[in-house]
């Protein structure tokens, strides 16, 4: 390796400056140049959304959502069910709620102003040390390190660390700590996560046209492709659970909006049993229940889930009007519960 940190800065931000990608919630390096500010706001925002989902799924949201609610203040005064819905389908629902919570303390009790500092951003619902530093590193130039999983692997392969995944994550961040250049960290950030994206990817990194080659150990020990190492992760498990779906003749769908806590927090979808290894039946009323031919299988962080969907035709329940109900606004696992409930042979009306 060269002289690290002056040597990967350098080179890196060399690169950004003409291979940057675009985003819609980015400022160009040229525009940066010129004098053109991120918006603190956009940089929260995406961020957000970004955590556990990938920029392609992102980018439309984003656009929706700021489209819809263009500033802080905007976001605050949004209601609940409007952002929920918005959010359906982009999964890690406490990160809508938290989102919510955030703008609200931010738009009520900062006069619309974020902190400029990760140390005060940290203090903030939902704002944990990575988004910290990225909304302070891009929005405010503070020299900190950034480091999510495209920066993880690129400096595990620039300093050839052995030490797995997740224990190496302190020694990570120290070393990224260590190569963040007080001139542009905002910019650099961003040129290792597109570095990360582009060229130092997981499978088959594209090393002969990487700007840091000159100054990356694994890949001159040849073992790029190799790192970063992970322990192995044990195997899901999975639990069984129970969904119903009930309509009336006039088209009319029964939802219900799930407690605050816990997954799909706060969503509107349709009634159903506990997710075990043996949950007990669980249908919202009495009526003549048939199972749809299909099943729902859902993956979510730390277990598979399975769900057999029932379906009816009653009158007497609290619908939601048919006109007021989109699957769209559905979390996905609910439009699968709504797809697969088209699968029955729905009985008659009772």
């Amino acid at each position: 390796m060269r002289d690290g940190k002056g040597a990967i800065g350098e080179s890196l931000l060399k690169w950004y400056d003409t291979d940057a990608r675009v985003m819609p919630w980015r400022v160009s390096p040229q525009d940066r140049a010129s004098g053109v500010r991120p918006d603190p706001y956009r940089i929260w925002l995406s961020e957000v959304m970004l955590q556990q989902t990938t920029v392609a799924a992102v980018r439309d949201y984003f656009r929706r959502f700021t489209a819809r609610w263009p500033d802080v203040e905007a976001l605050a005064a949004a209601e609940d069910g409007a952002v929920m819905a918005e959010w359906a389908g982009l999964g890690y629902y406490a990160r809508a709620r938290n989102l919510l919570k955030c703008a609200r303390v931010v738009a009520q009790e900062m006069d619309g102003q974020f902190p400029q500092t990760a140390a005060e951003l940290q203090k903030l619902p939902g704002i944990g040390p990575y988004t910290a530093g990225a909304i302070a590193a891009i929005a405010y130039d503070e020299p900190v390190a950034v480091v999510d999983g495209n920066v993880e692997r690129v400096v595990s392969r620039l300093f050839a660390v052995q030490t797995p995944l997740p224990a190496a994550k302190p020694e990570l961040t120290d070393l990224t700590a260590q190569i963040t250049p007080q001139s542009r960290p905002g910019d650099f950030a961003q040129a290792m996560m597109d570095l990360g994206a582009t060229i130092c990817t997981p499978r088959n990194p594209a090393c002969a046209i990487c700007p840091l080659i000159a100054d990356c150990d694994a890949q001159s020990q040849g073992i790029a492709a190799d790192l970063p190492r992970k322990l192995a992760k044990k195997p899901k498990p999975t639990r069984l659970g129970f969904a119903y779906v009930a309509m009336n003749a006039a088209g009319d769908v029964l939802l219900e909006r799930r407690p605050e806590k816990g997954l799909l927090g706060g969503m509107l979808g349709f009634p159903g049993s506990e997710w075990s290894e043996a949950p007990t039946p669980a249908p919202p009323l009495r009526s003549d229940w048939q199972e749809a031919d299909a099943e729902v299988r859902h993956t979510f962080t730390h277990f598979h889930l399975i769900l057999r969907v029932f379906v009816t035709r009653t009158e007497g329940a609290n619908f939601t009007p048919g006109g007021d109900f989109a699957p769209g606004d559905l979390p996905t696992l609910m439009r699968k519960v709504w797809d697969a409930a088209q699968s029955a042979d729905w009985p008659q009306p009772e």
